[in-house]
Formats: structure tokens, C-alpha cells, sequence
């Protein structure tokens, strides 16, 4: 699913193409699956004729700050989209909708345009994705449940070790916690265990302040490099797990083996060569 830097991508093309613009028409999907709360027709007579002021994120969620409440708030889901006619903004690789494509796509479930012509669209393909109509995004349920931003609000290592100290539970299904810490799914999970050479099942207790200190390194380079390049895959390093980590297919990294094996729920690719696990795992059951 889409992770912190795919949203944050959405965010500030949104901030640098859209603010300053009034919404002049919208398109509301009649999905109430995705539409979440509100009427489509509603949801029009909320947006058109108010100004775009800004574009926060925390987390994987998204909303726009227009000139008065209530504002739009999307939940990204597994598949959800930001586009931008004419603007080149990342999409998760999973989700793309190709540009010869009709527009706005069938998939849309949020469409306006702008006093400018300018057109956005937010899509979802596999309908997991939430967009709402609230007064106040950051005090509702899911935003208001969720723990400090990885980018903005990432603890300082002794907090974080603190915070580990308490918890016995792998690892990997901890970091997918969005209570715990928000924005990171499941490539940037793997991807900070593997160049932090931390085992996905370790017991998030016995990390000792070194492995600590080098996770919080790992998680704080990952994403914020994957932000300055937009989420741009193809500007990734290219000794990054994250190339060769989808489709569970045998593989290799940097001449070390991949193994995949389940936690935290979700498929998670690791490197035993590299990343021993010291104790007894922490299985599903036992979280």
C-alpha cells in the first residue's frame, strides 16, 4: 500500500500546483464503500467555490485545508492515487493509472477542478481507501489515533529504545503499527530491518540501545531519502532490499540470499545471512 513518502509526494505537489485556487466544479463517486459519511452531493456543495489553503499529512492520511471547514481527508488504503493533470506526481507502484487512460479515470473517487483549469483526482482501483468530509481531520479517528510521524515527529533514540523496552512483540509487526509510529508500512519495514541487519521476529524488547540507535538511523535515511526523490522507485539505491523484495520470488541482494516468511500479518522479505535473530521469535499468536 501506499506508504509516508507516496503520501507525502501527493502533499506537496498538492501544496506547490494547488493552494491559492478555488475549487470550481467537483465529481463525488457515488461509492459509499469509499465515500465515507457523506452524501456525494454534499460532499459538491462543501468544496466548489472554496480556496485551497494548504495540504497536511500525518501518516499515510491526507487532507486539504480549504478557507473554511470542513475540510477532505483521504485514508490511502492499498491502492489510493493522487493525480494532478499535466503534473508528474509518484504513484505507488501498484496503483498507477497509465496516462492514456480516460480522464478523469473510472477509478476516481474524488475529482475537482480549479479556477485555473487545473484538474486533481484522487483514485482508488481496489476501493480500500476512505475519503471523507470533516470539520477538524486531525482530531478524528484514524489521524487522531495515530502515533508521531516517521518524517516529521520521529523520537529521539532514547525514547524509542524506552518505548521498545515495554514492548514484546516482533519487531516488524511493532513498525506497522500506525499507534506506535506512523507512515511506515510494510517495503519501508523491511527495508529499515534489513540495513539495520535486525531479524523481523526479534522480540522488540531485547533490542539493546546499539541496534536502537542503529533502527532509528535506518528509519530516519530511508524515508527521508525516499521523500527527497518523490517515492521515485527508480531513484532508490540500487542496493536497496526494496528492488528485490515483491512477487516472494527467490532472489538475491547484494549477493545474500532473501527469504520471505509472515509477520506482523503481512509477507515480509528479510536476509537470514545478515539479519540473525537472537532468542526465540515472536510468532503471530503471541503478539
Amino acid at each position: 500500500m501506499p506508504e509516508l513518502p507516496e503520501v507525502e509526494a501527493a502533499r506537496r505537489a498538492i501544496e506547490e500546483h494547488c493552494t491559492g485556487k478555488k475549487i470550481k466544479k467537483a465529481i463525488i463517486a457515488e461509492d459509499s464503500k469509499v465515500i465515507d459519511g457523506v452524501a456525494p452531493s454534499d460532499f459538491v456543495a462543501a468544496l466548489v467555490g472554496k480556496t485551497i489553503v494548504s495540504a497536511h499529512r500525518k501518516g499515510k492520511n491526507l487532507w486539504l485545508q480549504l478557507d473554511s471547514p470542513p475540510f477532505p481527508s483521504f485514508q490511502f488504503g492499498m491502492a489510493g492515487a493522487v493525480y494532478i493533470k499535466g503534473v508528474a506526481v509518484t504513484k505507488y507502484k501498484r496503483s498507477a493509472v497509465n496516462d492514456s487512460d480516460e480522464w478523469p479515470s473510472k477509478y476516481s473517487k474524488f475529482f475537482i477542478q480549479l479556477d485555473d483549469g487545473l484538474e486533481l483526482s484522487f483514485t482508488d482501483k481496489r476501493r480500500f481507501a476512505k475519503v471523507r468530509l470533516l470539520e477538524d481531520p486531525a482530531s478524528k479517528p484514524p489521524i487522531s489515533e495515530l502515533g508521531p510521524d516517521a518524517l516529521l515527529e520521529l523520537m529521539t533514540v532514547d525514547e524509542l529504545h524506552g518505548s521498545l523496552s515495554k514492548k514484546k512483540i516482533a519487531i516488524k509487526a511493532l513498525l506497522l503499527d500506525q499507534s506506535f509510529v506512523s507512515g511506515i508500512g510494510n517495503w519501508i519495514a523491511d527495508e529499515v530491518l534489513y540495513q539495520a541487519r535486525i531479524h523481523p521476529l526479534q522480540t522488540a524488547s531485547s533490542l539493546s540501545r546499539e541496534s536502537t540507535a542503529t533502527l532509528h538511523k535506518c528509519i530516519k535515511e530511508v524515508i527521508q531519502y525516499a521523500v527527497e526523490v518523490d517515492a521515485d522507485c527508480d531513484r532508490f539505491p540500487l542496493e536497496w532490499l526494496f528492488h528485490f523484495r515483491w512477487g516472494k520470488k527467490p532472489g538475491k541482494v547484494n549477493g545474500k540470499e532473501i527469504d520471505f516468511i509472515v509477520a506482523g500479518g503481512r509477507t515480509t522479505a528479510y536476509v537470514p545471512g545478515l539479519q540473525k535473530l537472537n532468542g526465540k521469535p515472536i510468532w503471530e499468536s503471541s503478539g
